[in-house]
């Protein structure tokens, strides 16, 4: 066996052996990326926005408000 060819066979497998490696880093890759983004659609849905809270709280109140004038006209119809 020649040099030529030792060295050709040499690459070969190295080449093999980085293209294997690349691919299932790529595919790691692209499990962690989606595993991430299911995190991020999680944790929107979860939690509050820290600048959605005023919003939000004065929707609850105006709903409470709207609560307390319906018991309220309900328990004056009663008397």
């Amino acid at each position: 066996m020649d040099v030529g060819t030792l060295w050709n066979a040499l690459l070969t497998v190295a080449m093999g052996l980085i293209g294997w490696n690349w691919a299932s880093l790529s595919q790691e890759l692209q499990r962690v990326t989606i595993l991430l983004n299911r995190t991020r659609e999680e944790m929107v849905r979860d939690y509050v926005i820290k600048t959605q809270i005023p919003f939000d709280t004065a929707r609850m109140s105006d709903r409470l408000d709207d609560i307390e004038r319906k018991l309220d006209r309900l328990l004056e119809l009663r008397k």
